[in-house]
Order: C-alpha cells, then sequence, then structure tokens
C-alpha cells in the first residue's frame, strides 16, 4: 500500500466513534483487512461485518492509505426497479448502501462525506457496472456477495488494480439466487487452491447488535433446521 499524505481537510474532525473488537472474531475480522488486500467475511447480520469494514475504509482514507470509497452490491441496478426513484445513481442506490454511508458519515463527517461524493472519491455503484473498469487506490466494498452468481464474481475479483483493499461479504445462508452463488463459489476456490485470502467466519453468537437480534436469529435458524 503506498503512504501518502493524511487528508488535511479531515485533520479537525472531532468526536469520531473509537473503533475496537467486541469479541475474538471481530478481532481476526480487523486484524486481517490491516494485513490483506483482500478478506472474505461471511455471517449472520448484527455481527459487526458492515460497521468494520466501512470504518476501516474511512480510516484508511483519512490517513491517506487509499484515495476513494466503492460500495457496490449485485441484484441492485438502474432499471425498472431503480427507476422509480428520482435522482442520480448515488441517489437511486442510497436505500440500499445506508449502513455502509451512515458509518462513513459518522466516521469523517457529513461534509466531508458530501465532498467525497462530489469529487468522486467515494462512488456508490451498483454491481453490474463493474464490468470493463479496474479499481487502484482503492477501498472496494462488495456487500450481500452471496447475490452474485460464478460468473459475476469473477468478474468483479478480476477488476481489482494496485494498492487496493477489497472485502468481499455476505452470508451464504441467505442467498436469493437458485442453484449456487458466487460466495460459495470462491470461498470454496480459495480453500481447495490454499489461496492467501483470509476467511473470516462469524456465527450466531458472535452477534453484537442486541440481545433481541441474537434471539430471532437463534430463532430463525432453528426453525430451518
Amino acid at each position: 500500500m503506498s503512504a501518502r499524505r493524511k487528508k488535511e481537510k479531515f485533520l479537525t474532525i472531532e468526536n469520531r466513534p473509537e473503533l475496537f473488537p467486541l469479541n475474538e472474531s471481530q478481532k481476526q475480522y480487523m486484524r486481517a483487512i490491516i494485513e490483506n488486500d483482500m478478506v472474505c467475511v461471511m455471517g449472520p447480520a448484527g455481527t459487526g461485518k458492515t460497521y468494520i469494514a466501512a470504518s476501516m475504509a474511512a480510516r484508511m482514507y483519512f490517513d491517506g492509505e487509499i484515495d476513494k470509497i466503492i460500495l457496490t452490491r449485485p441484484n441492485v441496478s438502474p432499471s425498472e426497479s431503480l427507476g422509480f426513484f428520482p435522482g442520480s445513481i448515488n441517489e437511486k442506490m442510497a436505500p440500499w448502501v445506508a449502513p455502509f454511508t451512515d458509518i462513513i458519515k459518522q466516521q469523517l463527517g457529513a461534509g466531508c462525506y458530501e465532498t467525497m461524493l462530489k469529487n468522486g472519491n467515494l462512488e456508490i455503484a451498483p454491481f453490474e457496472t463493474m464490468r470493463g473498469r479496474s479499481f487502484n487506490d482503492a477501498f472496494i466494498i462488495l456487500d450481500e456477495a452471496q447475490n452474485t452468481r460464478y460468473k459475476e464474481i469473477e468478474m468483479f475479483v478480476t477488476r481489482i488494480g494496485k494498492n487496493s483493499r477489497v472485502i468481499i461479504n455476505g452470508d451464504i445462508m441467505q442467498s436469493d439466487l437458485d442453484g449456487g452463488n458466487g460466495l460459495y463459489k470462491i470461498i470454496s476456490m480459495i480453500d481447495r487452491r490454499q489461496l492467501p485470502i483470509p476467511i473470516i467466519e462469524f456465527n450466531v453468537e458472535d452477534i453484537v447488535r442486541s440481545p433481541l437480534c441474537k434471539m430471532w436469529i437463534k430463532a430463525f435458524l432453528e426453525e430451518a433446521q
């Protein structure tokens, strides 16, 4: 990762939320992001997958380690499903990526967030727009990766350029696709070929959102058995 000067306009940020692991799985996740260019993370809602990825992306941008943050997820495109929403692609995508953007606002401030959007340092991109592009000096977060297909995940991982961090985030148990999905395929390839990409797997006991969230996820998992 190339060294860059810390963003001067962010040096006055106050009251930024602290970021520290709440359990061993989160500790492993944070360490994996720091030490690796790509990390795959799986697990149920409420385990901190989104919060940690977005917070660390914001902090790496603040520290000048990357020049751009890219948020993307599959099955959300500027087509019929989004066509009824007014505004730009960023505005159309906003409801789907709000968990990430809210965290980035907390970490960097609303003003800096708007400046990043305006200057292209924060991109909210439908997954379908990834084809044909390459990404350098960026922190790229692919959310809901269990809803990608094999060819789509192949396309995505071959877009990654120099000096970038990549988080592939999802829950294999929550795929909306019939048959196999891209997240399962890539996890299997990493394991079978022993590729140097860490796989962090959260479980129900790692849920930190709330006792109520943990209770319901346990209940649904038990119902599915």
